[in-house]
Protein backbone atom coordinates (compact mmCIF):
# COMPACT_ATOMS: atom_id res chain seq x y z
CA UNK A 1 0.00 0.00 0.00
CA UNK A 2 2.56 2.71 0.60
CA UNK A 3 4.09 1.91 -2.73
CA UNK A 4 1.21 2.45 -4.35
CA UNK A 5 0.69 5.98 -2.82
CA UNK A 6 4.63 6.84 -3.40
CA UNK A 7 3.69 5.65 -7.22
CA UNK A 8 0.83 7.86 -7.07
CA UNK A 9 2.50 10.84 -5.82
CA UNK A 10 5.34 10.61 -8.27
CA UNK A 11 2.39 10.81 -11.01
CA UNK A 12 0.89 13.49 -9.95
CA UNK A 13 4.41 15.56 -9.54
CA UNK A 14 5.27 14.82 -12.96
CA UNK A 15 4.09 18.08 -14.92
CA UNK A 16 4.51 22.02 -13.97
CA UNK A 17 0.79 22.43 -11.96
CA UNK A 18 1.00 26.22 -13.57
CA UNK A 19 0.90 24.93 -16.92
CA UNK A 20 -1.52 21.99 -16.38
CA UNK A 21 -3.55 24.52 -15.00
CA UNK A 22 -2.43 26.71 -17.60
CA UNK A 23 -3.55 24.14 -20.82
CA UNK A 24 -6.74 23.24 -19.29
CA UNK A 25 -7.91 27.14 -19.48
CA UNK A 26 -7.05 27.96 -22.75
CA UNK A 27 -7.98 24.16 -24.02
CA UNK A 28 -11.63 25.59 -22.28
CA UNK A 29 -11.66 28.81 -24.14
CA UNK A 30 -10.63 27.28 -27.55
CA UNK A 31 -13.15 25.06 -27.09
CA UNK A 32 -16.09 27.42 -26.22
CA UNK A 33 -14.88 29.43 -29.35
CA UNK A 34 -14.92 26.08 -31.16
CA UNK A 35 -18.93 25.57 -30.26
CA UNK A 36 -19.68 29.29 -31.20
CA UNK A 37 -17.79 29.16 -34.77
CA UNK A 38 -20.33 25.94 -35.59
CA UNK A 39 -23.57 27.26 -33.68
CA UNK A 40 -23.39 30.89 -34.82
CA UNK A 41 -21.65 31.01 -38.27
CA UNK A 42 -21.08 27.61 -39.61
CA UNK A 43 -24.61 25.39 -39.13
CA UNK A 44 -26.97 28.51 -39.98
CA UNK A 45 -25.05 28.65 -43.27
CA UNK A 46 -25.27 24.65 -43.62
CA UNK A 47 -29.14 25.16 -42.29
CA UNK A 48 -29.49 28.19 -45.43
CA UNK A 49 -28.09 25.58 -47.93
CA UNK A 50 -30.13 22.94 -47.10
CA UNK A 51 -33.20 25.15 -46.63
CA UNK A 52 -32.51 26.50 -50.76
CA UNK A 53 -31.86 22.94 -51.31
CA UNK A 54 -34.50 20.97 -49.62
CA UNK A 55 -37.12 23.54 -48.23
CA UNK A 56 -36.84 22.15 -44.89
CA UNK A 57 -35.56 23.55 -41.31
CA UNK A 58 -31.85 22.83 -42.24
CA UNK A 59 -29.96 20.58 -39.35
CA UNK A 60 -32.70 21.46 -36.75
CA UNK A 61 -35.39 19.68 -38.72
CA UNK A 62 -33.09 16.59 -39.52
CA UNK A 63 -34.59 13.91 -36.80
CA UNK A 64 -35.28 10.55 -37.29
CA UNK A 65 -38.41 9.34 -35.32
CA UNK A 66 -38.53 6.25 -33.24
CA UNK A 67 -41.46 7.14 -31.42
CA UNK A 68 -43.77 10.51 -32.07
CA UNK A 69 -45.63 12.17 -28.90
CA UNK A 70 -47.95 14.78 -29.98
CA UNK A 71 -49.20 17.97 -28.37
CA UNK A 72 -52.97 19.24 -28.98
CA UNK A 73 -53.78 22.56 -28.92
CA UNK A 74 -56.86 22.92 -26.93
CA UNK A 75 -58.37 25.86 -28.97
CA UNK A 76 -57.76 24.91 -33.01
CA UNK A 77 -56.65 21.29 -32.05
CA UNK A 78 -53.89 21.67 -34.14
CA UNK A 79 -50.85 18.64 -33.24
CA UNK A 80 -47.54 19.37 -33.25
CA UNK A 81 -44.47 17.00 -31.89
CA UNK A 82 -43.43 17.22 -28.21
CA UNK A 83 -39.63 16.63 -28.93
CA UNK A 84 -39.04 16.81 -25.00
CA UNK A 85 -41.22 13.15 -24.66
CA UNK A 86 -40.32 12.15 -28.57
CA UNK A 87 -38.06 9.21 -29.23
CA UNK A 88 -35.79 10.56 -32.20
CA UNK A 89 -32.16 10.58 -33.32
CA UNK A 90 -30.99 13.99 -33.58
CA UNK A 91 -28.80 13.74 -36.72
CA UNK A 92 -28.26 17.57 -36.51
CA UNK A 93 -26.82 18.09 -33.63
CA UNK A 94 -24.76 14.52 -34.13
CA UNK A 95 -23.36 16.58 -37.87
CA UNK A 96 -22.30 19.35 -35.54
CA UNK A 97 -20.10 17.68 -32.89
CA UNK A 98 -18.46 16.24 -36.04
CA UNK A 99 -17.83 19.79 -37.45
CA UNK A 100 -16.42 20.53 -34.03
CA UNK A 101 -13.89 17.54 -33.78
CA UNK A 102 -13.01 18.55 -37.85
CA UNK A 103 -12.22 21.94 -36.53
CA UNK A 104 -10.36 21.31 -33.83
CA UNK A 105 -8.45 18.65 -34.86
CA UNK A 106 -7.31 20.66 -38.00
CA UNK A 107 -6.70 23.42 -35.41
CA UNK A 108 -4.23 21.06 -33.35
CA UNK A 109 -2.89 19.70 -36.66
CA UNK A 110 -1.37 22.76 -38.26
CA UNK A 111 -0.22 23.92 -34.47
CA UNK A 112 1.75 20.69 -34.79
CA UNK A 113 3.05 21.54 -37.72
CA UNK A 114 3.78 25.30 -36.58
CA UNK A 115 5.85 24.02 -33.93
CA UNK A 116 7.78 21.27 -35.50
CA UNK A 117 9.16 24.06 -38.12
CA UNK A 118 10.09 25.66 -35.01
CA UNK A 119 12.01 23.38 -33.54
CA UNK A 120 13.53 22.06 -36.96
CA UNK A 121 14.35 26.06 -37.32
CA UNK A 122 15.63 26.27 -34.00
CA UNK A 123 18.19 22.99 -34.21
CA UNK A 124 19.29 24.46 -37.42
CA UNK A 125 20.55 27.28 -35.68
CA UNK A 126 21.68 25.59 -32.58
CA UNK A 127 24.30 23.86 -34.68
CA UNK A 128 25.17 26.36 -36.78
CA UNK A 129 25.79 28.11 -33.02
CA UNK A 130 27.70 24.91 -32.29
CA UNK A 131 29.77 24.69 -35.52
CA UNK A 132 31.36 28.49 -34.67
CA UNK A 133 32.85 27.02 -31.29
CA UNK A 134 35.57 24.65 -31.81
CA UNK A 135 36.15 22.08 -29.29
CA UNK A 136 39.81 21.34 -27.96
CA UNK A 137 40.70 19.34 -30.70
CA UNK A 138 39.88 21.33 -33.53
CA UNK A 139 41.46 23.86 -31.34
CA UNK A 140 44.29 22.08 -30.93
CA UNK A 141 44.80 21.67 -35.20
CA UNK A 142 43.48 25.75 -36.05
CA UNK A 143 46.46 26.68 -33.37
CA UNK A 144 48.47 25.01 -35.44
CA UNK A 145 47.85 26.14 -38.87
CA UNK A 146 47.89 29.55 -37.14
CA UNK A 147 44.32 30.57 -37.14
CA UNK A 148 43.71 33.43 -34.96
CA UNK A 149 41.04 32.07 -31.79
CA UNK A 150 39.92 35.51 -31.32
CA UNK A 151 38.58 36.14 -34.56
CA UNK A 152 35.15 34.63 -35.01
CA UNK A 153 35.18 35.09 -38.70
CA UNK A 154 38.51 33.59 -39.40
CA UNK A 155 38.05 30.64 -37.15
CA UNK A 156 34.12 29.92 -38.80
CA UNK A 157 35.93 29.75 -42.29
CA UNK A 158 38.85 27.90 -40.52
CA UNK A 159 35.99 25.05 -39.12
CA UNK A 160 33.71 25.02 -42.06
CA UNK A 161 37.53 23.89 -43.66
CA UNK A 162 37.92 21.51 -41.14
CA UNK A 163 34.56 20.00 -41.93
CA UNK A 164 35.08 19.61 -45.78
CA UNK A 165 38.44 17.60 -45.02
CA UNK A 166 36.54 15.23 -42.77
CA UNK A 167 34.07 14.61 -45.35
CA UNK A 168 36.47 14.41 -47.89
CA UNK A 169 38.96 11.94 -46.02
CA UNK A 170 35.20 9.88 -45.04
CA UNK A 171 34.51 9.57 -48.54
CA UNK A 172 38.38 8.89 -48.96
CA UNK A 173 37.97 5.99 -46.81
CA UNK A 174 34.60 4.76 -48.08
CA UNK A 175 36.13 4.61 -51.30
CA UNK A 176 39.56 2.69 -50.37
CA UNK A 177 36.53 0.05 -48.58
CA UNK A 178 34.70 -0.69 -50.95
CA UNK A 179 38.14 -0.88 -53.83
CA UNK A 180 39.50 -3.63 -51.32
CA UNK A 181 38.47 -7.55 -52.44
CA UNK A 182 35.74 -9.18 -50.82
CA UNK A 183 36.28 -11.94 -49.23
CA UNK A 184 35.71 -15.52 -50.93
CA UNK A 185 32.93 -17.24 -49.69
CA UNK A 186 32.06 -20.86 -49.85
CA UNK A 187 29.66 -20.01 -53.00
CA UNK A 188 32.47 -18.43 -54.91
CA UNK A 189 34.56 -21.12 -54.39
CA UNK A 190 32.27 -23.79 -55.87
CA UNK A 191 31.95 -21.51 -58.57
CA UNK A 192 35.63 -21.41 -58.95
CA UNK A 193 36.17 -25.26 -58.88
CA UNK A 194 33.03 -25.66 -61.36
CA UNK A 195 34.82 -23.70 -63.90
CA UNK A 196 38.34 -24.99 -63.79
CA UNK A 197 36.35 -28.56 -64.15
CA UNK A 198 34.58 -27.21 -67.62
CA UNK A 199 38.24 -25.86 -68.28
CA UNK A 200 39.82 -29.26 -67.81
CA UNK A 201 36.98 -31.25 -69.87
CA UNK A 202 37.51 -28.65 -72.73
CA UNK A 203 41.05 -29.56 -72.50
CA UNK A 204 40.86 -33.04 -72.83
CA UNK A 205 38.21 -33.44 -75.17
CA UNK A 206 40.29 -31.69 -77.65
CA UNK A 207 43.61 -33.48 -76.52
CA UNK A 208 40.94 -36.74 -77.75
CA UNK A 209 40.41 -35.23 -80.84
CA UNK A 210 44.04 -34.95 -81.67
CA UNK A 211 45.31 -38.37 -81.17
CA UNK A 212 45.77 -40.22 -84.61
CA UNK A 213 43.83 -43.46 -84.95
CA UNK A 214 46.46 -46.01 -86.33
CA UNK A 215 44.70 -47.35 -90.41
CA UNK A 216 45.49 -51.25 -91.45
CA UNK A 217 47.56 -51.33 -94.63
CA UNK A 218 47.72 -54.08 -96.56
CA UNK A 219 51.43 -55.49 -98.62
CA UNK A 220 51.00 -54.83 -102.53
CA UNK A 221 54.08 -56.49 -103.28
CA UNK A 222 53.11 -59.54 -101.58
CA UNK A 223 49.86 -59.75 -103.63
CA UNK A 224 51.41 -59.28 -106.80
Amino acid sequence: MKKFWQDFKKFISRGNIVDMAVGVIVGGAFSAIVTSLTNQIIRPVINWILSMCTGGDGLSSVFTFLKKVYIVDATTGEKTVDLANSIYIDWGAFITKIIDFLIIAFTIFVMIKIIAKSQEVINKTAKSIEKGIPDKAERKILKQRGVNLKDPKAVREALIQLDEEKKQEEERKKAEEAAKPKPETDLDVLKEIRELLKAQAVKDAVQDSAVEIPVETTDTTEAK
